[in-house]
């Protein structure tokens, strides 16, 4: 009982133990709390600099750019700006069509074909066009040879879904200056790449393009995958672009981009501007994702084998 009433007892000294008990706690748990706001600030950190760094990342895929072709300032006339490469031993797998097939191979730009003023009646055509349906999509087509125009996910024939009313959206006249660039472009690709234009054919896809920021919905709107146009469409020989629209005005992102293994090499689009070269994997590129705004351009391709060729267009 003693035992039991001593240890009951609240003497001064059990005052102080229990006091500095009390402190111990605290400090423990003080410490405690310093050193976890210690371990969330290291991590706050890490998680700072990590997306700091992916963001850097991310944002340099499209900064990776070591040579502007041509700006879009520039106005490349009357001769094309001209950027020979290798051919690569693609050609040796195709049948060989002399005249046509290319013996010299590269890339090149020029404002001296097509007008400014052109550009914005074909610009309009293709908005004209391409208001009537649409992607749901980024990337929208609206191709006048075969009828084909994107519509939600997938794509209809204009001429047979909206009959005699396709007269109220296109004119004669459209399809004329449409036939009368087409052929200037054929004419200059020849000469550049001192090619027979008579052993040269239109071939598809041809199409106007209408690119924009919106997220992609479906395999076709993913329009900035690297690719070779000898690969992906087979009877590509050689390959153009008319552009509708002004890079840094009217929309920016949206350049072309060569991929070369010493760099990627960019054209920045202008209206007007026709950028051309050989279809093979001397010419592997891509276009940026569109940032903001609208890309319009017209693709004008061309083939050396007659059994891909195509007619120009014709309203019904």
């Amino acid at each position: 009982m003693a035992l039991v009433r001593m240890r009951n007892m609240k003497g001064p000294n059990n005052t102080e133990i229990e006091k500095k008990i009390k402190r111990g706690n605290a400090l423990r748990q003080g410490s405690a709390w310093r050193g976890y706001r210690g371990l969330v600030a290291l991590l706050l950190f890490a998680l700072s600099v990590c997306g700091a760094s992916t963001w850097w990342y991310l944002s340099s895929l499209d900064r990776d750019v070591t040579e502007t072709l041509v700006r879009r300032g520039e106005l490349v006339s009357p001769q094309p700006r001209v950027f020979t490469v290798e051919c690569s031993e693609d050609y040796e797998n195709y049948q060989r069509y002399p005249g046509c097939t290319p013996q010299t191979c590269g890339r090149a730009v020029t404002d001296g074909v097509v007008t400014r003023e052109e550009a914005q009646v074909l610009k309009r055509l293709a908005e004209r066009g391409l208001a009537l349906a649409g992607s749901e999509g980024g990337a929208s087509i609206l191709d006048l040879h075969s009828g084909a125009l994107s519509m939600g996910r997938q794509f209809v024939n204009i001429y047979r879904y909206f009959g005699d009313d396709i007269g109220d959206v296109f004119t004669k006249e459209d399809f004329e200056l449409y036939r009368d660039v087409r052929g200037r472009i054929q004419a200059v690709v020849a000469e550049t790449f001192d090619l027979d234009p008579s052993l040269m054919y239109l071939t598809k896809p041809t199409f106007f393009s209408r690119i924009n920021s919106t997220e992609a919905q479906t395999q076709h709107d993913e329009y900035w995958h690297p690719h070779i146009d000898k690969v992906t469409y087979g009877s590509f020989d050689y390959t153009s672009l008319l552009y509708l629209s002004d890079y840094g005005s009217d929309f920016t992102g949206g350049r072309f981009i060569f991929m070369d293994q010493n760099g990627n090499r960019t054209v920045e689009p202008r209206a007007g501007r026709v950028s051309f070269f050989s279809s093979g994997s001397e010419n592997l590129h891509r276009v940026e994702k569109v940032a903001w705004g609208t890309r319009y351009a017209i693709t004008v391709s061309f083939t050396c084998d007659p059994a891909h060729a195509i007619s120009d267009p014709a309203l019904p």
